[in-house]
């Protein structure tokens, strides 16, 4: 008797470490209840939108760092929204179109919450998101593209520099600074900044479920407050990161406060790099040094 009760607990202790080990392996191999976190990320995008490796914080936003950060959300079963914290003036079109195919891959709801400026490539790319959130003064739209070309040809004839130009093709010295456009490269560039800004138009239509007409009379380069271009249905609700992230938190289905992380938030050391106050001042240079100016509050 006393050994069959023996058994008994010994056969029950052996089933309550089966099932502990079981849960383990559970959380281990993707569970998605039981402990593992109810996570908001923040995802930073601050500077110039380029393509390339620059490290986050020094006043460029790659697509390389936005996109790995993306793709590192996505595969964290404990990230269950995104938000995209947005200060930058646009930049490459290309790079944008790296972000926005990555964001199209995802399946969790991505929020936008656009600060001091998000137009242009930037608009571009939080086009594609579930919400987008501004302030009411945040400078948005510009959507359109431009395409500089410098003529120094009368500084380099006053400065006596001359020049021959051995090429392989017609265009091939196209835009070089020591001549001007003849008209047909200026029907070339004209045309080619016709087809990059069609795939801008187009895809905020489509993101923003508006007609193409009305994006193209939106679409003439000019910026816009967040509270007007909430009007006009480039935005969805005004408020700030931290309404974001509670906009985030509900869209992925979190109950109560969410556990909120940080992809690329600059550090210290990355913000003192060699000590060099000019680093410093690198993440600001998306607003001093935007086309757009400043619109400021002070006397």
């Amino acid at each position: 008797m006393v050994s069959s009760k023996k058994l008994i607990i010994y056969i029950a202790s052996v089933f309550i470490l089966l099932l502990i080990i079981a849960g383990s392996f559970y959380l281990i191999l993707g569970g998605k209840d039981w402990g593992i976190p109810n996570k908001v990320e923040v995802i930073y995008v601050q500077g110039e939108l380029l393509t390339g490796s620059v490290p986050a914080g020094l006043g460029i936003a790659t697509s390389e760092d936005i996109t790995q950060s993306l793709k590192a959300a996505a595969d964290d079963d404990g990230v269950k929204a995104i938000v995209m914290r947005i200060n930058s003036p646009g930049g490459s079109p290309a790079a944008s179109e790296e972000i926005i195919s990555e964001m199209k891959k995802i399946k969790k709801p991505i929020v936008v919450s656009m600060g001091d400026v998000a137009a242009s490539g930037a608009y571009y790319i939080s086009a594609p998101a579930t919400k987008i959130i501004a302030n009411p003064d945040t400078i948005t739209g510009s959507i359109g593209v431009i395409w500089e070309f410098q003529n120094r040809s009368a500084f380099y004839a006053k400065d006596g520099t001359s020049f021959y130009i051995s090429k392989s093709g017609a265009f091939k010295d196209m835009g070089a600074d020591w001549r001007g456009l003849t008209d047909e490269e200026k029907r070339y560039a004209d045309q080619t900044i016709e087809e990059a800004y069609m795939r801008f138009v187009t895809e905020v239509a489509q993101d923003r479920n508006l007609s193409l007409s009305k994006v193209k009379d939106l679409a003439d380069g000019r910026v816009y407050t967040g509270a007007k271009a909430k009007e006009l249905g480039l935005v969805d609700e005004l408020g700030n990161l931290d309404d974001a992230i509670d906009v985030a938190a509900s869209l992925g289905g979190i109950q109560g406060q969410p556990e909120v992380t940080y992809a690329n938030k600059p550090s210290l050391s990355q913000l003192l790099f060699g000590g060099d106050e000019s680093n410093i001042s690198r993440i600001t240079s998306y607003y001093y040094e935007s086309p757009y100016g400043q619109m400021l509050a002070i006397s």
